[in-house]
């Protein structure tokens, strides 16, 4: 099964990894900045993130202010969301640097990774659609992740089996959801945690 969604496979109830990426840091201060000034320098992480997600089979879904969510299916999907995001957090670090020097802001880069069922599809006159409480968990692993780390749920660490090379976690407080078993999770961090969020 191909990692990219095709008209053969939607409408669909899939295994996917959801992938949430957005920018610390920067927006609050983008506020000091001429809007074409903001436009750019976000574009190039909106490209970054793009870019380093379709090149590891995934697909960028949507847009929302500096919030990226993308979502990868397919058997190797763990692999490639994990991949993409150790990519992106190692590859900020140019986009980090240009923005202190440039702008004297400083930002990072925080995702959340989720693995679980999804409905994708197209709905009415909407656009592709990507739905399921996979989605909503990965939002709020996002909101977990301090500046400059990634969090991954257990999910995500149970669908990887044995392709953790390179991996290296550090378990963090459970998600606890009303009515729901606590989600135990995993933080990736760039040089330990940074004190902005």
């Amino acid at each position: 099964m191909t990692a990219k969604i095709t008209a053969m496979t939607i409408p669909a109830r899939l295994p996917a990894v959801i992938l949430f990426a957005e920018t610390r840091g920067f927006t609050r201060t983008s506020a000091m900045l001429q809007p074409d000034v903001v436009l750019k320098q976000v574009a190039a992480f909106f490209d970054l993130v793009h870019t380093t997600v379709e090149r590891n089979g995934g697909t960028v879904h949507n847009i929302l202010n500096d919030t990226l969510m993308a979502f990868f299916v397919g058997p190797d999907r763990a692999k490639q969301a994990v991949q993409a995001a150790q990519e992106i957090q190692r590859d900020f670090d140019a986009i980090e640097e240009t923005w202190t020097r440039d702008f004297g802001i400083r930002a990072a880069v925080a995702m959340g990774l989720h693995a679980g069922d999804a409905v994708i599809g197209v709905a009415g006159c909407a656009p592709l659609m990507v739905i399921g409480d996979s989605i909503s968990i990965a939002a709020r692993l996002l909101h977990r992740a301090r500046a400059g780390e990634f969090v991954l749920s257990a999910s995500v660490m149970e669908a990887l089996g044995n392709n953790r090379t390179g991996l290296e976690v550090e378990a963090l407080p459970p998600l606890e959801m009303t009515r729901r078993e606590p989600v135990q999770l995993f933080g990736v961090l760039r040089d330990g945690r940074l004190d902005f969020t």
